[in-house]
């Protein structure tokens, strides 16, 4: 709700503690009983193994993604330097990100939060990935494997399912969707970092 969005900088981002692989201040996920509908759509959502090739109905829509790549690959060279890796995530975060009808600004300011663009961090209590999502969210809509959480698009949808499946259940309230992704539901500090990070990678054009 934009009347929640005060722009704190949150006490909690500070140096990061050191750790094998990389280590992520993110990820607090509370694993909850699922009602048997709501597990069967998100593992459906989870085995639609599409991949991440963007479709347009018309030219305009496709320059309009076309001029937001561009955009994005410029402002996030200093994070991922190689050109192939930062396009190819950056398809990959569009393309799951409209899947789950979520903002990709918003998905991006996520990852800047949770896990400063890593693909390999790893939160204190177990959180993997770009996403920093919980090992039991596998177990609980995916094959149990959760190793697969380190591979970019299982790490991603898996995340942007998850961001959705919170907003549905808070009826729309992004404030306490993530506060509920990062197991901090009505506090704050983690929502309005989440809303500070997303202007980083707002565009007027998609």
């Amino acid at each position: 709700m934009i009347s929640r969005r005060k722009l704190l900088i949150p006490a909690w981002i500070g140096p990061l503690a050191l750790s094998f692989p990389e280590q992520s201040w993110a990820g607090g996920q509370i694993e909850e009983p699922l009602a048997d509908a709501v597990r069967s759509a998100l593992s459906a959502a989870i085995a639609n193994s599409a991949p991440p090739v963007p479709e347009f109905a018309t030219t305009e829509a496709r320059l309009r993604y076309l001029r937001w790549m561009g955009a994005m690959i410029f402002r996030l060279r200093k994070r991922k330097p190689d050109f192939d890796t930062r396009r190819e995530f950056l398809q990959t975060v569009w393309y799951e990100s409209r899947r789950a009808g979520l903002d990709v600004s918003l998905v991006l300011g996520l990852i800047e939060v949770e896990s400063g663009f890593r693909k390999y961090a790893v939160s204190p209590v177990g959180a993997r990935g770009y996403m920093q999502v919980m090992p039991f969210w596998a177990r609980l809509i995916g094959d149990g494997d959760a190793s697969k959480l380190f591979h970019m698009q299982t790490n991603l949808r898996f995340g942007c399912v998850i961001l959705r499946h919170y907003l549905d259940r808070e009826r729309g309230d992004l404030f306490l969707a993530l506060g509920r992704y990062n197991g901090s539901r009505g506090r704050p500090e983690y929502p309005n970092a989440v809303f500070a990070a997303q202007r980083n990678w707002r565009y007027d054009g998609v």
